[in-house]
């Protein structure tokens, strides 16, 4: 008889930051399949709603940087633990919404509970994960949020008819909380504080899993500011592709094809699937590249620029074609490569400035929570004004390429930190 064997921590934590990457995903896409109903029952005009789906980017703007320090001061346990109890409880909320004001301020409570995840996940990773697994961490984590993408469109559709749009926001919140619980009972900030956890479990880990420090670190934060800016514009050129697709896809299906809500949501979650397989080729390809060479700026750099260019490259033709499954194929592929800058780019923070990532992937994850804001806005005043569902896209294109062209001056093979205490810009 085979018995079952325990997971290692370090497996378990990476499982756990993975359902979270997850869930966050699903509670601020879930609107996204029910803004149809909610757009009727309302009586909201595509700019309208597209306000209401740019409220979550506002705090999640503001919450990236100061998100990341509370990270990095207060450790990731308390952190996001209270975060996940904001977002879910902003969740539930949302079934209640009986207005446009009242709907705009839930997606904004639930913007500050789910600003600081990412930075402060990548925090509680800089800790748990050896510094060869970065890309595959970053990559598998946001490989579940894509699944979370995937599975949201049919999840809320099912949900919707059996329980109505409100009881679908219902059901999903309380499934957050008991992740939040989950995570409060098993996490630990040092790996060394955890029992379960081996000796050769800690030889592989930063520092064994013990704190680098006993201080708590003091940001330079001036410096290290300019020296993330090059990240922060490259991940804005990625984020407004990203923010386009999680917030109208849905209703670009629904409106530009004349389709019902059920069939939306499953060609939505087609396109969605594609990121999953994204972010697990762009995280293993960029740590492969870098097993081999040693060279942290082709393992990082050249993934994201293939990246990049292959999203343009398959976007083009929806320009050319109302072919319903070509349309899908496209969107797909080039979602797929989209998602291909993940694993590097989310690795970018800790090879940069390891003893500040979570303030260093906050500053980065800026530029993605400003798209957050002005791409579901420009989206459905561009709807509104013409008429037209696929011109939207052409804002992609601009900024695909240009991330593609900025994305050389990262240099993630230039560390902020050198021995010492000195800093360098």
């Amino acid at each position: 008889m085979m018995r079952f064997k325990r997971p290692p921590p370090t497996t378990v934590v990476l499982g756990l930051l993975c359902v979270m990457y997850l869930i966050t995903y699903v509670d601020r896409v879930n609107i996204a399949t029910a803004a149809p109903e909610i757009r009727r029952e309302l009586s909201l005009s595509n700019t309208k709603l597209g306000l209401v789906l740019s409220a979550f980017g506002y705090p999640y703007l503001l919450f990236q940087v100061f998100g990341g320090w509370v990270g990095d001061r207060f450790g990731p346990r308390l952190t996001l633990f209270v975060c996940g109890v904001i977002w879910a409880s902003a969740t539930i909320l949302t079934g209640a919404a009986s207005s446009l004001t009242m709907l705009f301020l839930v997606r904004v409570m639930l913007g500050v509970g789910e600003g600081a995840t990412f930075p402060v996940a990548t925090r509680a990773m800089q800790s748990w994960t050896p510094p060869a697994r970065r890309g595959f961490a970053q990559g598998i984590t946001h490989a579940f949020a894509r699944f979370g993408n995937a599975i949201t469109p049919p999840i809320v559709a099912w949900l919707i008819a059996l329980v109505t749009w409100r009881g679908s926001f219902v059901v999903l919140g309380c499934c957050s909380l008991v992740w939040v619980i989950v995570w409060v009972w098993y996490y630990r900030d040092l790996p060394a504080d955890h029992p379960g956890i081996t000796r050769d479990e800690l030889e592989r880990l930063p520092n064994r899993g013990l704190a680098s420090t006993t201080a708590r670190p003091r940001v330079p934060w001036r410096r290290l500011t300019r020296r993330m800016l090059p990240v922060t514009i490259v991940y804005f050129c990625y984020g407004w592709t990203l923010w386009l697709y999680l917030n109208w896809l849905p209703s670009f299906f629904l409106h530009e094809y004349r389709l019902d809500i059920a069939k939306s949501a499953l060609f939505s979650s087609a396109v969605f699937f594609a990121g999953v397989g994204g972010d697990m080729v762009g995280g293993t390809v960029s740590d492969g590249i870098l097993k081999r060479t040693g060279d942290l700026r082709k393992a990082r750099r050249n993934v994201v620029v293939a990246g990049f260019l292959g999203s343009f490259l398959c976007l083009v033709p929806i320009f050319a074609t109302h072919d319903l499954t070509l349309i899908v194929l496209c969107l797909a592929g080039a979602f797929f490569f989209a998602e291909i800058v993940i694993g590097p780019m989310w690795a970018i923070p800790m090879d940069i400035a390891p003893k500040y990532s979570g303030t260093a992937s906050g500053l980065m994850n800026t530029g993605s929570a400003l798209a957050a804001i002005l791409s579901p806005l420009a989206f459905g005043f561009v709807a509104d004004l013409t008429g037209e569902w696929h011109l939207p896209f052409l804002g992609s294109l601009g900024l695909l390429l240009t991330g593609a062209l900025l994305a050389g001056t990262m240099h993630p093979e230039r560390p902020f930190e050198e021995s010492g205490n000195r800093v360098i810009g």
